[in-house]
């Protein structure tokens, strides 16, 4: 092994994953928490859709883009996870080639496509406040199910020159990735080639993608929080804040600690490279994990149900 990880040569057929760089002494303990993250979002996400389904007072937009985004965490949290708990419990730290490109794609994709379901979201807030009495003609199945398809598409789409252009790349330098999983900017690390077009690319897809996204839903807030002032009564005001605050707890856990992950990419030369791939880690599996916890705190029609299938199995 020590051989092939110190000779040049050109396409790999597998890459190694360090896990933790310099913390492989506590690879064990780490996994505690990564494990616990990983099981309270299979979970959470799971139950959020059976009650969804089981329901049938919540089959509305609202809760179609719910599960939508269950979905997409259970995607998103379960392309990374297994391998990365295989590196701390059983040091196998090789992945295929193609299997690395694999990993890199569905993560990739699934960022974009939850991105953009929080967009869907907020359109559908922005909808049944200000304009109520047309929200059900408005979005309707039909509507919902192409948005859906619309941000799913977006996010592979924009996902595949990433792994056309790693694919071609020559790794002539080492095959060690040091991270717990094959991220597209530790990838790029590694490639002996012209790599200016793909940073390029990749900062044009943050940009245009994560930067409309959040443009999109600041302004369905801003006409929401109009919105809201108008109404006659604070108990109206404090009714409506309600129906809009697990979708924006559930941004904010999404966007913060992804935003902090790419400037200290960006911007943390001096940051020590365990903390870098601690946080990147940690950032794709808070949001699964709180997703379902945010939206059946805060969300009554949840809220009741989840109370009722268990106070009924008590029973």
């Amino acid at each position: 092994m020590s051989d092939s990880n110190t000779t040049h040569f050109t396409n790999p057929s597998t890459f190694i994953l360090l896990g933790i760089p310099g913390l492989e002494a506590a690879h064990v303990w780490i996994s505690i928490p990564f494990c616990t993250m990983y099981v309270i979002a299979v979970l959470g996400n799971f139950t959020i859709l059976f009650i969804v389904k089981t329901e049938k007072s919540l089959h509305e937009p609202m809760y179609y883009f719910l599960c939508m985004l269950a979905i997409t965490d259970l995607v998103l949290s379960t392309s990374i996870l297994p391998k990365t708990l295989s590196i701390f419990w059983f040091n196998s730290r090789e992945i295929d080639f193609s299997a690395c490109l694999t990993q890199m794609y569905f993560l990739h994709c699934f960022l974009l496509t939850e991105s953009g379901i929080f967009v869907a979201m907020a359109f559908d807030r922005y909808v049944a406040i200000c304009d109520p009495l047309r929200h059900s003609t408005i979005l309707t199945n039909p509507l919902v199910a192409k948005i859906g398809l619309g941000v799913a598409l977006r996010g592979g789409m924009l996902v595949v020159p990433f792994i056309l252009v790693a694919r071609r790349w020559p790794y002539c330098r080492t095959n060690i990735i040091p991270h717990s999983y094959c991220e597209h900017m530790a990838m790029v690390k590694l490639a002996c080639a012209e790599i200016h077009v793909s940073n390029y690319y990749s900062l044009s897809v943050v940009i245009c993608a994560f930067g409309l996204d959040i443009i999109f839903i600041a302004l369905s807030y801003t006409q929401i929080v109009r919105a809201i002032f108008n109404l006659p009564t604070k108990d109206a005001r404090l009714k409506t804040c309600e129906t809009c605050g697990s979708h924006l707890c559930a941004i904010l856990a999404f966007y913060i600690p992804c935003l902090f992950s790419a400037l200290m990419y960006r911007f943390g030369k001096n940051i020590a490279l365990h903390f870098h791939v601690l946080i990147a880690s940690v950032y794709l599996l808070m949001p699964p994990m709180l997703n379902p916890i945010i939206y059946g705190v805060r969300t009554k029609q949840i809220r009741d149900r989840l109370i009722r299938l268990f106070t009924h199995k008590g029973a």
